[in-house]
């Protein structure tokens, strides 16, 4: 069973903001840190679903699904998608020597995460398939 791109960043945003009169035993920077984890689990779903709608062998690799996303949904997607993706596979690694990241920063994330659903759910973007193949 699979949990939809939606539902894991909907699940992060209650992570993020308890609904109020919850009581929460995580502290915020380690629900921010779990946050993260679901947000960037729902980017590569959601790479995973563009790229087996466009081309299917990508999903294969996950390094070349993100290199070459920029000639299918153009150069801006391209790099927010490379940025955000980056940005939360830091946010998810526990490192002794570094404070966990901030509820702020992931919430910033989860804005990203929502827009680049939308973007990827879109389809190729037709003028950069047609500047590749020319």
């Amino acid at each position: 069973m699979s949990t939809s791109p939606e539902a894991l960043v909907t699940a992060a945003a209650r992570l993020l903001l308890p609904a109020p009169g919850t009581v929460t035993t995580l502290p915020p920077g380690l629900r921010a840190r779990a946050a993260a984890v679901l947000l960037r689990m729902a980017l590569d779903q959601a790479l995973d679903t563009y790229w087996q709608r466009v081309t299917p062998s990508m999903t294969l690799v996950g390094k070349h699904r993100m290199l070459c996303l920029e000639w299918y949904t153009g150069h801006d997607t391209a790099r927010r998608c490379r940025t955000t993706w980056s940005a939360l596979s830091a946010a998810c690694h526990y490192r002794t020597y570094e404070l966990p990241p901030a509820p702020a920063e992931i919430h910033a994330r989860l804005l990203e995460v929502t827009a680049l659903l939308a973007a990827l759910r879109g389809g190729p973007d037709t003028a950069s398939v047609t500047a590749a193949g020319a």
